[in-house]
């Protein structure tokens, strides 16, 4: 799928001068649109991941996808080549993915990206990796400790996303 993105330009005459406004008028990530990963990513299964990382990093996984049910409590884990996604009744849903590694996770929520948020992220002391403006998420590493100490931040990050994705 071809990412499309429409700027609607308005010109504005003030004497002899004029001016040029750009709004965004469509943004194919706001309309919902599937990611071009989800439509040929590879999937695969538990034992993929398990061997690819570590165990410690999958039972982060299974902690961020409890609190995403608390949201939807349809949603279930899709295990990709590159992520692991989400899906409801068999189609992907991926507000958030999640990338484990040996000794942390990346959390990528799909939230528009805003100084108050970035503010927020770095106040509680998060390791914010950079903004993938492609996809519009947060890249987010984490380590079994910002599972506990930031618990009630990533809950409302989940939450972000999944109202934006869903609204």
């Amino acid at each position: 799928m071809t990412p499309i993105i429409a700027i609607q330009m308005s010109a504005l005459k003030s004497g002899e001068k004029i001016g040029l406004v750009f709004t965004t008028v469509v943004n194919q990530l706001s309309l919902g649109m599937v990611d071009e990963d989800e439509e040929i990513a590879e999937v695969t299964d538990r034992g993929f991941w398990v061997d690819k990382t570590s165990k410690k990093t999958l039972a982060m996984v299974d902690e961020l996808c409890d609190m995403v049910k608390t949201f939807d409590p349809e949603l279930e884990l899709k295990y990709n080549k590159f992520y692991i996604g989400l899906a409801k009744n068999g189609s992907p849903n991926n507000f958030v993915v999640f990338n484990p590694k040996k000794n942390f996770i990346r959390i990528e929520p799909r939230i528009i990206k805003s100084e108050e948020t970035q503010e927020r992220l770095e106040t509680a002391g998060l390791d914010v990796m950079d903004y993938d403006v492609r996809w519009g998420r947060y890249r987010i590493r984490l380590n079994p400790n910002d599972m506990v100490e930031h618990k009630e931040l990533l809950v409302a990050l989940i939450g972000e996303a999944y109202e934006a994705a869903n609204s």
